[in-house]
């Protein structure tokens, strides 16, 4: 009997604890505008439009979105929160250019953010299938931030592409953070849903430009005879980390050989950017899983297999290190070395024609502490040298 009503004690207190959290939390992110496109879920929303609470909202103020299609471009140039709810789709029609790339071509974003300094992005489904572009020009694009800082969490990002007679235009990025002219841009980009994309997925560009990338599940088109795609890009001056994402499925199907490979699909690039972080990912189904040409990279920690024709981790830069990876099944190698000063260690490898595979001309790369598995070269050293075309994005 004691121990009964111990239990219900404990039972009652738990019940009264739990609803005061939860009241809390909602009190801490209490919306100050809502919108809802028809008023049918959220009745007392005063906006049904996400552009008219845009404008109308004073700097740091929460937008909640409720259940519905939005039929628009966004364009944000101040600090908000941007919070949707289950089911809050953004399904632009007709999209125009808004915006320029670091080349002065023109870009159509579905949601544009632009020298901001901090813009919150959560729990939105943006989704441009709808967008109607015709040509190459403009590129499409999912979310955009430019000389602006904030974060992008638990959104979905999906059908950045064109049409399939326009499969082979350099357009087609769900995310991408960029700085230009000199400003600088600080996004976190976590817990995203990315897929459908036509070139690049998630991508930090330009110097001035710092991305923490984590959690992502980003999915590439599978075989495609259009843009050589890369699931994760941090490129030309851009600096950050990689960490703890799923990213599988870019494979460019014209690349079918070692000597018939004019460009390839990459799980993570990091291109002419030093000091880059990639780490607890889980890379699959690339032609080149992770591929580093900067400077001071860390590749530790990453399961990456199923590297199709190609290779699982490829060091074109210099000073770089590949860590505690486990690489498995790759078409030519687990880890291509192309420069100078790298080092590779306590890597496991299994299934692979060359376990480590150096080139020659290359001076100053150590490997130790390697194990290899069902590897029937362990360490070729050197090779003739080759190259690696990847497809960066810019």
């Amino acid at each position: 009997m004691r121990k009964f009503a111990l239990s219900v004690f404990v039972l009652l207190l738990v019940t009264l604890v739990r609803p005061n959290i939860a009241a809390t939390h909602e009190d801490d992110r209490k919306a100050d505008l809502i919108v809802d496109d028809d008023k049918v879920q959220c009745p007392a929303a005063t906006f049904t439009s996400i552009q008219d609470a845009i404008n109308a909202a004073n700097p740091g103020s929460l937008i909640r979105v409720c259940p519905g299609t939005y039929r628009e471009q966004l364009f944000v140039s101040k600090s908000l929160s941007i919070e949707g709810d289950n089911g809050a789709i953004v399904l632009p029609n007709n999209m125009v250019a808004n915006a320029t790339g670091s080349s002065g071509s023109p870009i159509a974003p579905a949601i544009l953010v632009k020298d901001a300094a901090n813009v919150e992005i959560e729990g939105l489904i943006v989704d441009t299938a709808n967008s109607g572009v015709t040509e190459c020009s403009p590129d499409l694009i999912g979310i955009l931030y430019q000389n602006s800082s904030g974060s992008i969490e638990h959104n979905a990002v999906r059908n950045t592409k064109l049409s399939v007679s326009l499969n082979g235009c350099q357009s087609g990025d769900a995310i991408v953070v960029q700085s230009l002219g000199g400003g600088t841009s600080k996004v976190k980009i976590d817990d995203n849903s990315v897929h459908d994309y036509q070139k690049n997925g998630i991508t930090g560009n330009e110097s001035g430009t710092e991305v923490s990338i984590t959690k992502n599940v980003v999915t590439g088109l599978g075989p495609t005879t259009g843009a050589a795609q890369n699931g994760i890009q941090i490129g030309f001056g851009a600096k950050g980390g990689v960490s703890g994402n799923t990213v599988t499925d870019n494979v460019w199907a014209p690349c079918v050989s070692l000597t018939n490979c004019a460009f390839n699909a990459t799980g993570i690039l990091v291109f002419q950017s030093d000091d880059v972080r990639v780490e607890h990912n889980s890379v699959a189904t690339n032609q080149v899983g992770i591929f580093a040409n900067g400077q001071n990279a860390k590749i530790e920690s990453n399961d990456i297999s199923n590297s199709l024709v190609l290779v699982g981790i490829d060091l074109a830069g210099d000073d770089n290190l590949a860590g505690g990876n486990d690489v498995t099944n790759c078409g030519q190698s687990a880890i291509l070395i192309e420069g100078n000063n790298n080092k590779v260690q306590s890597n496991e490898i299994t299934e692979v024609p060359v376990g480590i595979l150096k080139l020659s001309g290359t001076v100053g790369n150590t490997h130790s502490g390697n194990s290899f598995f069902d590897t029937l070269i362990p360490v070729q050293d050197p090779v003739p040298a080759h190259t690696v075309h990847v497809a960066p994005q810019r």
